[in-house]
């Protein structure tokens, strides 16, 4: 079971490492779309951009359906929970330690800091 996580967020880390795929992801989720839709912002041939939906398929981002001659795409968004949350334990981790760091870092400013000057006494107080 570890294993099959493992291979899982590695397929969505890689998908999600290229600028290229994570712009098509962000554009699927206004909604299903054409491949050649997908590789029109990019220029780039109708091959391309089924090599990049094959990375986003392969990490089970995206799911493609065949109708007639056209590939419809549209966001698959579970495995980006799974991300998430893996991405949580380290967010949570640096968190805490930057927490810690800042209150260290007050408390030494705190000492360092020189007290306050004594207000001025008034005149003909000879206490």
């Amino acid at each position: 079971m570890v294993e099959l996580q493992t291979a899982r967020l590695d397929a969505v880390f890689h998908a999600l490492g290229d600028a290229t795929r994570r712009r098509m992801l962000r554009d699927l989720a206004g909604g299903e779309m054409t491949v050649g839709q997908l590789a029109e912002p990019f220029a780039m041939s109708l091959a391309a951009a089924s090599k990049h939906i094959q990375a986003l398929e392969k990490a089970g981002l995206i799911r493609r359906e065949v109708r007639g001659r056209t590939h419809h795409c549209r966001l698959a968004p579970g495995p980006l929970a799974d991300a998430h949350q893996w991405l949580g334990f380290y967010e949570r981790f640096w968190t805490d330690r930057l927490d810690r760091l800042e209150r260290l870092l007050r408390e030494e400013d705190a000492r360092a800091a020189p007290p306050p000057p004594e207000p001025p006494k008034p005149e003909g107080d000879d206490r």
